[in-house]
């Protein structure tokens, strides 16, 4: 374990170089949350009382979502990993003593950890300091928030792990982009980042609970809002637990396969 701890830690200081990059996205994040706010807001007062959620928690999970960006976006991919798999530097990889899917999940862990850590609290600092209605909510209980924090790993873990199987799937086409639009950009609808998941259609919603995508940033969120009852949270964390265990077998049985059949053409 300690090998890929040290994967973990070079990408993880590696990805804190880049702050004037965080520092802009960060003003980005900001601008697009308030925007958020206002538009539920118009939302919430044409609907009523109707809403599926309450308009403080919609708020919080907006912020919540921006300050987490980093581990839950799912359409950047990893960009080293793809350029790996595209001009066969994988072979270099393989030359390791390591399991190349736990260094490379190991890797992607460390990068999203990294940029969160640098985008997260400035986001949350400026969340709480907004006015009014604008302003993010604490959580609802201490239970809450310790269980939050414990659902916010096991999402990520889900949300990495679906990343890893993509990436394995990206052996078996020329170009990755096909499989990173269908599936990648499909998780980014399903889990909650466009709209959250309670104003889906209730049966829309049943057949979407089937899938892996709703165990990522939408248990967590909802969680610290108070949107998702905690005496509710025991089967929804065994379902994060069975997602994040069939992920991770589908992506290294995947990669079993392509470890015997790959091909490497150069010189």
């Amino acid at each position: 374990m300690r090998k890929y701890y040290m994967f973990f830690k070079v990408r993880f200081a590696s990805g804190l170089q880049y702050r004037m990059a965080s520092i802009t996205a960060l003003t980005t994040q900001l601008i697009w949350g308030i925007m958020e706010c206002f538009a539920f807001k118009a939302i919430a007062e044409a609907m009523g009382t109707g809403l599926p959620m309450e308009y403080s928690s919609i708020v919080t999970y907006i912020w919540l979502k921006e300050a987490f960006l980093a581990l839950f976006s799912t359409w950047t991919g990893d960009k080293d990993i793809f350029s790996l798999i595209q001009n066969g530097g994988v072979s270099y990889e393989l030359c390791r003593p390591v399991s190349v899917y736990s260094m490379w999940f190991a890797r992607i862990v460390g990068g999203r950890g990294s940029e969160a850590l640098l985008r997260c609290i400035p986001v949350l600092i400026c969340a709480f300091l907004l006015p009014g209605t604008l302003r993010m909510s604490l959580p609802v209980s201490i239970e809450a928030f310790v269980l939050f924090l414990v659902t916010l790993v096991l999402a990520v873990g889900v949300a990495v792990a679906l990343c890893m199987f993509v990436n394995m799937l990206c052996f078996f086409t020329i170009s990755p982009q096909g499989w990173r639009m269908v599936l990648l950009g499909s998780a980014d609808f399903f889990m909650g980042n466009v709209i959250p998941l309670p104003f889906f259609p209730e049966r829309f919603r049943k057949v979407v609970e089937w899938l892996p995508f709703p165990y990522m940033q939408n248990v967590p969120f909802r969680v610290y809002s108070g949107d998702l009852p905690v005496a509710d949270l025991g089967p929804v964390m065994a379902k994060q637990v069975l997602w994040l265990v069939i992920l991770v077998a589908a992506g290294l049985c995947t990669w079993k396969f392509v470890e015997k059949k790959i091909v490497v053409q150069g010189g």
